[in-house]
């Protein structure tokens, strides 16, 4: 796992007196699967720009239930609202898959930011970005098939994460995608039958992306597309 900042794409755009703004003050280290960065109504006091791993957007409902929104790799960043001003997270970020990234407090910064237009425009851009996948998910929960939504989301966070490797229980994963375990069960059965990926205790195993594509809705294309605005 790589423990250079410039692994986060983000950072790596910056142009480099912007990013000696942020460098000092930067800390790098591990975050392990499960681990909460924020819930809804927390004030934004760090900022995560993952190097590797990722990180699940989560909306709760109620009743308790939640559902991904979004999903924050190597590049993108968490928190970055924060540097146009306090900021309250409206939603539950966690680790979805073991993490680094590089940290910064929000006060450092929103200091870089108020001295910088292009940090300044890094928080917008990436806002923006976010957004834009919230509204393709919710399109895409309400209108597309439950098969097709499972093959969405695992090229999406194989594509997020740099790996073919993904550990989730299927309580979890049908929190995600706002299904019941069962369903969850019988679309996973489907495509390890037909030699698409293989589901043991909670591991995924993804044995063929082209394939996991054909059965996908457009809606991973299109997270493509917002992701590279």
């Amino acid at each position: 796992m790589s423990t250079d900042p410039l692994a986060n794409r983000l950072l790596a755009e910056l142009p480099r007196p912007e990013f000696d703004l942020l460098r000092s003050h930067l800390t790098i280290g591990p975050f392990a699967q499960g681990t909460v960065l924020a819930e809804v109504g927390d004030e934004i006091d760090q900022i995560y720009f993952p190097l590797s791993g990722m990180i699940s957007l989560l909306t709760i409902l109620k009743e308790g239930r939640a559902i991904e929104t979004a999903t924050i790799g190597r590049n993108g960043v968490f928190g970055a609202s924060a540097g146009l001003g306090l900021h309250k997270s409206r939603v539950r970020a966690i680790v979805q898959i073991l993490m680094v990234a590089a940290t910064i407090t929000a006060p450092h910064f929103r200091r870089a930011a108020e001295s910088s237009k292009a940090l300044q425009q890094l928080c917008f851009k990436y806002n923006e970005v976010l957004l834009a996948q919230a509204r393709v998910t919710a399109a895409c929960n309400a209108l597309h098939m439950i098969e097709a939504r499972f093959c969405r989301w695992l090229l999406q966070t194989s594509e997020v994460s740099a790996t073919k490797t993904i550990t989730l229980t299927q309580e979890f994963l049908a929190e995600m995608l706002g299904v019941r375990r069962t369903s969850v069960t019988e679309v996973a059965t489907k495509l390890q039958s037909a030699g698409l990926i293989s589901y043991s205790r909670g591991v995924i195993n993804i044995l063929d992306l082209s394939g996991l594509r054909e059965r996908s809705c457009e809606c991973f294309e299109t997270l493509q597309e917002q992701n590279a605005i």
